[in-house]
């Protein structure tokens, strides 16, 4: 029954907040353009296009919150004011009832709540769209947070997601603007990060990887995961106290340097970024703490690791020789490497690409550094692409919208942030590495492993070669020989034979001549 009553429930959604109106406005038919403004007739739909949208995605439920605040990440593909209100989009979602999460818990574990742990917190602590969380306290008296799926996710968000792909499918066949915005790939992308956390092991691999590359940095805390305890529905991990990132006025009280924490911010999105390409891509202040303990006072708390960004060697490659042709003004290079990339058509002008780009980044040299967004930059760049058809990678989307929000983050805390001048040593650092004499160091000890197994087999390795090299020389001498033997006892056969034609001549000469002298 759900499957009839759900598109019907959207259905009424959609008519109840005018989206039928943003989208017949917008097709190539004017029938269905009036059609659109005889459906809005009574409703009242003074609030902006984007509200109205977010209050929609709010009543749908915890799967449709969830693609808006993944839509609102895609400013590459849809209007600033939506994306604007889309990211308000928070997950305040409410909890399901504590005593279904302890059915849930002993179900993954396999153990009643009272074997796993000494104490447990029925109450839930945080709700969001996929999961909540409860604190509690195992046996040996750690203190722990319990991560559970909400009950029944899976089939909820394999049917909204079979109901997005036939909208999808829909928008781009009727709307405008339906092709280039790509909602079907955008709905895949989303089905791929929905899937990804709903695994919670895979969340708490992503969270250990994070928790081991920060180790040495002493800037920020990753809570240690209690493996024993983590199943692809419930997650155990350490613990962590801290007050909220937002709670300013609370941190100044206690004696946080302020500026200080900005800027270390900004340092830990620029490690993760350039020297691991591997990083927080959720990183909005909902999962942000700070810690107060005497030990790590001051330093940054990261919670939620289902969304994680990656960034291959040719990726860094990539951006970095686009920093460098940036920090030059070289925008032909600029344009030349996006249409090397393939991510812009061959036939592409690059004159026109180049003065695009140079519309877009010029007027930011002429500015303060202070006042230099790399996040605005970025945006920007995938804006005025659209004209040129470029394909925007996600991973690179991703990136952009971590970077804009990590310096939403520094400039709330410090608005004087020199953003530039903070990430300069990671980015010089990152293009040597890249593109220098480092990085071909750097390189070749990465091979080093590699080539000190294979130097001690160099010698056999080699000697192989030549025995083999020598045994095909051997059989080609042979051939060659073969060939030759053949080739004389052929040229033998012809002069034998000339010389018998020759000498069969002669003697009928001779014979010609005695007769003609009479002596025959």
């Amino acid at each position: 029954m759900r499957a009839l009553f759900r598109p019907i429930f959207i259905g009424l959604i959609v008519l109840r907040y005018g989206l039928d109106g943003l989208m017949l406005d917008s097709l190539r038919r004017p029938g269905l353009s009036l059609l659109g403004r005889i459906l809005a007739t009574g409703r009242r739909l003074d609030a902006p296009r984007g509200q109205r949208l977010r209050e929609a995605l709010e009543r749908l439920g915890p799967i449709f919150v969830k693609f808006g605040q993944m839509l609102s990440t895609r400013r590459d593909l849809i209007p600033a004011d939506v994306a604007d209100e889309l990211a308000r989009l928070q997950d305040r979602v409410p909890p399901f009832p504590g005593e279904e999460s302890v059915r849930l818990i002993e179900k993954a574990l396999g153990r009643p709540i009272s074997a796993v742990f000494r104490d447990f917190e029925v109450t839930p602590v945080a709700s969001a769209s996929i999961a909540q969380v409860h604190f509690g306290v195992l046996h040996d008296g750690r203190e722990v947070a319990v991560k559970v799926l909400r009950p029944g996710m899976l089939a909820v968000i394999d049917d909204d997601l079979a109901l997005m792909r036939t909208l999808a499918g829909w928008v781009e066949r009727l709307w405008a603007d339906g092709k280039r915005l790509k909602p079907r790939e955008v709905v895949a992308e989303f089905d791929k990060y929905l899937h990804d956390e709903l695994d919670l092991v895979r969340e708490a691999a992503n969270a250990a990887q994070l928790r081991r590359n920060m180790q040495g940095l002493d800037l920020v805390l990753v809570p240690e995961m209690i493996w024993d305890l983590c199943t692809p529905t419930v997650m155990v991990m350490e613990r962590m106290k801290g007050v909220p990132i937002s709670q300013m006025a609370r941190l100044r009280e206690a004696g946080v340097d302020i500026k200080k924490l900005a800027r270390d911010g900004v340092t830990i999105f620029f490690t993760q970024v350039f020297r691991d390409g591997f990083f927080h891509a959720d990183m909005h202040p909902g999962n942000i703490q700070v810690s107060l303990a005497p030990e790590t006072f001051g330093r940054y708390i990261a919670l939620d690791f289902g969304i994680i960004g990656t960034l291959t060697e040719v990726d860094k490659d990539y951006l970095a020789q686009n920093f460098i042709a940036f920090f030059h003004r070289d925008y032909k290079r600029v344009a030349e490497l996006h249409i090397e990339s393939g991510w812009v058509p061959a036939a592409t002008r690059v004159d026109e690409l180049e003065a695009a780009v140079r519309t877009v980044c010029e007027p930011y040299f002429d500015r303060p550094l202070k006042e230099i967004s790399l996040g605005q930059v970025l945006m920007r760049l995938f804006q005025i692409s659209r004209r040129f058809n470029v394909e925007i990678q996600p991973q690179l989307v991703l990136l952009q919208k971590t970077l804009l929000n990590v310096e939403g983050l520094g400039r709330d805390l410090d608005p004087d942030l020199d953003l530039w001048s903070t990430a300069k040593p990671f980015l010089e650092r990152w293009m040597h590495e890249q593109v220098g004499w480092r990085g071909l160091l750097h390189r070749l000890k990465r091979e080093a492993p590699r080539y000190a197994k294979l130097l001690p087999e160099l010698p056999r390795l080699v000697h192989r070669n030549l025995e083999r090299a020598d045994g095909a020389i051997h059989r080609d001498l042979l051939a060659i020989l073969a060939e030759q033997r053949r080739t004389n006892r052929i040229l033998s056969a012809v002069v034998w034979m000339g010389l018998g034609f020759l000498l069969g001549l002669f003697v009928a000469r001779l014979l010609l001549q005695l007769h003609e002298s009479g002596a025959l």
